[in-house]
């Protein structure tokens, strides 16, 4: 597990305190981690690698180091997630030449960033990860999967609860890779202190609940607690695909002095 509490000063000179912590578990049934993670100001994001072992591990870890080689700065935008997952595709087409099913990753986050002028988080999101918003005991989801049981809950073919189980659960309609030009979907958040945030793959959101999931996450003390509680719980059910977990906790706003 990775965990930090780090400070930072937002453009408009509040301090902002955030503590988090990020795991990855490769489960019970899959020989191999295909799953990354970003986590370090001021972003963080998860990503779920496939084309099948080293290649989907690959795809996965090229967007991740991507992601990370823009993290420096505090505040980020659009241009910045778009150029590094566009560099990611790159490398990820040099690894898909060779391969019969292409190469590619989802990929979901959130970065600090600005809205009219005002400090805030932008989530992204190309795939079927996620990104959860806790309050109370009745998660926000953040991100809309971009896959075929989506596509057939959209049009009214089946329902939220039908998707969860149905067959064709794992295809996706967006990726990094695959010879795409991956354009997110974005939304933004406001900051508010006493905030917690999930990102996370789908080896966790096809083994446990929207409702689990936000019981976790009003409940547990602290980021450590929630992601360790969330991976441990999925691993109990079947732990059938990898799992990854990033929970961010916003600790306090201070105004300036």
């Amino acid at each position: 597990m990775l965990s930090d509490r780090r400070e930072l000063r937002l453009p408009d000179g509040r301090m902002l305190s955030l503590s988090w912590a990020a795991i990855s578990d490769v489960g019970l049934v899959r020989a191999v981690n295909e799953d990354s993670m970003v986590a370090r100001p001021a972003i963080f994001a998860v990503a779920d690698g496939m084309g099948g072992h080293s290649a989907g591990d690959f795809a996965s870890q090229t967007v991740a180091k991507r992601l990370e080689e823009i993290a420096a700065p505090v505040v980020l935008e659009q241009e910045h997630i778009e150029s590094a997952l566009a560099l990611a595709t790159e490398d990820i087409l040099c690894v898909g030449e060779f391969t019969l099913r292409g190469v590619g990753t989802t990929v979901t986050g959130m970065a600090l960033s600005t809205r009219d002028g005002e400090p805030c988080w932008m989530v992204f999101n190309i795939g079927d990860s996620r990104c959860y918003l806790a309050t109370n005991e009745d998660p926000v989801r953040l991100t809309i999967d971009h896959s075929l049981v989506q596509e057939m809950v959209d049009s009214g073919m089946i329902s939220a609860d039908e998707a969860e189980h149905h067959p064709d659960s794992n295809v996706i309609t967006r990726a990094v890779g695959f010879e795409l030009n991956p354009k997110p979907d974005y939304g933004y958040v406001t900051l508010v202190a006493g905030s917690r945030f999930l990102i996370c793959t789908d080896g966790l959101t096809k083994e446990l609940a929207d409702s689990e999931i936000g019981s976790v996450l009003s409940r547990a003390l602290d980021a450590e607690e929630a992601a360790a509680r969330l991976v441990d719980m999925a691993l109990a059910r079947q732990g059938r695909d990898n799992i990854t977990a990033v929970v961010v906790d916003i600790d306090d706003i201070a105004a300036p002095e």
